[in-house]
């Protein structure tokens, strides 16, 4: 008796788990929707840099970002608070770091090997507390894919910009804190606020920097075109959605949906930009997204607390 009265409750968390499914699938997909649309709007941004420059570019999506977001914030000016605001604040300034060197690291290495080279940022947040030695391998092949892509046997080696390789480096970094940051904003603060407070931050730094550079005469309405489609393919439409998303998804889902992201790119990268890639070029982006693939798609999150189920089911 005591045996079926505890076994045969067993199956009523099949709900709960159903609808965490359903949320997590959902967010997923939603985010790689985002990353056609961020890569699309870098290809984009591609035809436009060499004519008014990265500072303009990443201001204008940061600009167009502000007027997105901007009529749904009412902020209380007792929440005005630093202890309360600051994750939005560093997220606002590794967005302008982020955008500014990739964008740069495109300019020098184009889209498809500098969005590789980037994607080494999300795919160090996800191996870092990691102890297999599965993981391991795969971080050696990632590395190992870079180095083939840009190293001194790459195909095209002497082409290979060096400052476009910092460049694109720094904006690895710069994804990973705005990972981190964006998951904490998300949780932390409803709705759009953090977002919002990040993008206004991220402006007001790039502001002086795009009108030291700005020339008023390359300015026509195919460059205007050009400038808002990338502001809100590459900011508006994906920054907006991604608080919505890390409510649904781990960091670690998000960074294996990522895993897509240097394939789109150097696909956006041919079609749009008309690059053009080795053999080797593109063996070393398989090798560094089938590496990420794997150690990410090979990991297991941590059990949550019912408390951490609760707030997720609220969210």
């Amino acid at each position: 008796m005591t045996d079926q009265t505890t076994s045969a409750p067993a199956p009523a968390p099949a709900p709960a788990d159903g609808a965490a499914n359903r949320r997590s699938l959902a967010g997923a997909a939603v985010q790689l929707g985002t990353e056609v649309s961020i890569n699309f709007g870098s290809s984009l941004a591609g035809l436009v840099i060499p004519v008014v420059g990265s500072f303009v570019v990443v201001a204008v999506r940061q600009l167009v970002m502000v007027v997105a977001v901007l009529p749904f914030y009412r902020p209380k000016r007792a929440e005005l608070t630093w202890r309360r605001l600051w994750p939005a604040v560093a997220l606002g300034v590794v967005l302008a770091i982020m955008n500014v060197t990739f964008y740069e690291s495109v300019h020098l290495l184009g889209l498809g090997v500098a969005a590789t080279i980037e994607f080494l940022g999300p795919l160090a947040i996800a191996l870092a507390s990691s102890r297999r030695v599965l993981d391991v391998i795969c971080a050696l092949a990632a590395g190992a894919g870079v180095v083939l892509l840009i190293g001194p046997g790459a195909s095209d080696a002497e082409g290979i910009d060096p400052w476009g390789v910092a460049f694109a480096l720094t904006a690895a970094a710069a994804w990973a804190g705005y990972i981190l940051l964006t998951r904490r904003v998300a949780v932390g603060l409803p709705g759009l606020e953090g977002l919002t407070v990040a993008s206004i931050v991220s402006l007001a730094l790039l502001v002086p920097f795009a009108a030291a550079t700005f020339d008023p005469a390359v300015i026509d309405w195919a460059v205007v075109g050009l400038l808002l489609g990338v502001g809100v393919l590459s900011s508006a439409l994906p920054y907006s959605l991604d608080t919505w998303i890390l409510r649904r998804i781990s960091p670690r889902i998000y960074a294996i949906v990522t895993s897509f992201g240097p394939v789109i790119a150097a696909v956006f990268g041919w079609l749009v930009l008309s690059e053009t890639f080795s053999p080797t070029e593109v063996i070393a982006i398989v090798i560094v997204c089938g590496a990420a693939g794997t150690a990410l798609a090979t990991q297991r999150s941590r059990p949550k607390s019912q408390l951490e189920q609760t707030a997720e089911g609220m969210a």
